[in-house]
């Protein structure tokens, strides 16, 4: 409870100072005209964790995809504060990161976990404009490089499809179910961890390009990486081991120790994985032994996700004034 309530201050905090203090700035001996935009768009979205650690690597195997819209006032020529909300589907999988090469992948590849998290996520952010506008939105630059930072409230839920059955597949078919509630880790037991909060928050940080297309639409594209403040987007801390079974629900033991299934849960036609799994047990038997869910340097830090966005923006128009007739 601390958590939420140190972030919901730091989040009306920054909503004060960029928006309120920013817009005092704006009017105080400038000829600026403040104006506000809408925009929607969408784009890509990478997660990077203990089930995906490498960035080169994972926006080749496992990028998904994010919509979001938002709210912006260009306060000063350089300032503006801007409102959003995203959508982002964040995937990892052990089988398809380590697939391409499972003797370097040996610790991933015999793991066997995966995920898949869709984020909602409500952020309040500062930009600052590398060239700034004119003093009107007509009079704006045509081509405007800019960068961004702010804080965000991030609602997550973790979930995993459960293992494929060799034997009847179609009377017990695979199904999404929620990790949280499971302790696959041994959250929520005796002397462990709490179960993680489904609520956090992240700071969004990125660069951005703006075109101007005409007076009244620009066109945008920005890339950014949110540091999270948890360590469970993927159901898997850098400290995690496997938990004592006997205090675990059948659902929950499956789900947390997956090194032994005969297919891939997630991969498109469920191939086998027993022929590979062979091999390197014969190899290396470290990673069928440990009790740690994780490999040393695997990962370092809470996880983070890196969203690429192309945006439409429309530019609100400012009231018009009537003239104010002459008195004769």
């Amino acid at each position: 409870m601390k958590f939420f309530r140190y972030s919901c201050l730091g989040f009306a905090g920054i909503a004060w100072f960029v928006g309120f203090g920013a817009n005092c700035l704006a009017q105080s001996g400038s000829t600026f005209k403040p104006y506000s935009t809408i925009s929607a768009g969408a784009g890509t979205s990478t997660y990077l964790g203990e089930l995906a650690a490498s960035l080169p690597k994972a926006l080749v195997t496992l990028p998904r995809y994010n919509l979001t819209v938002g709210y912006a006032r260009q306060l000063t020529p350089k300032l503006a504060a801007r409102a959003s909300f995203t959508w982002a589907r964040l995937v990892g999988d052990d089988y398809t990161y380590s697939l391409d090469n499972p003797a370097t992948y040996a610790f991933a590849y015999v793991r066997n976990l995966h995920f898949r998290n869709d984020v909602k996520e409500l952020a309040l952010t500062g930009v600052y404009n590398l060239v700034p506008d004119g003093h009107t939105a007509n009079r704006r630059a045509a081509y405007t490089p800019y960068v961004f930072a702010g804080i965000a409230l991030l609602a997550h839920n973790p979930k995993a499809l459960t293992p494929v059955d060799p034997y009847d597949p179609y009377t017990n078919p695979q199904r999404w179910v929620d990790l949280q509630p499971l302790g696959t880790a041994g959250q929520g037991q005796p002397d462990a961890k709490q179960l993680y909060p489904l609520l956090t928050a992240s700071i969004p940080v990125g660069v951005g390009f703006r075109y101007k297309l005409n007076d009244q639409i620009n066109l945008g594209f920005e890339i950014g990486v949110r540091y999270t403040l948890t360590d469970y987007l993927d159901d898997v801390a850098n400290d995690d081991s496997y938990p004592d079974f006997s205090n675990l629900s059948e659902l929950g033991i499956l789900m947390s120790d997956r090194r032994q299934e005969s297919n891939a849960a997630r991969h498109y036609g469920n191939p086998d994985r027993y022929s590979i799994l062979f091999d390197l047990m014969d190899t290396n038997q470290t990673p069928f032994e440990t009790i740690q869910r994780t490999a040393p340097g695997e990962s370092s830090g809470t996880d983070k996700y890196l969203l690429t966005t192309f945006s439409i923006q429309y530019i609100i128009p400012g009231r018009v004034r009537c003239p104010v007739p002459r008195k004769r």
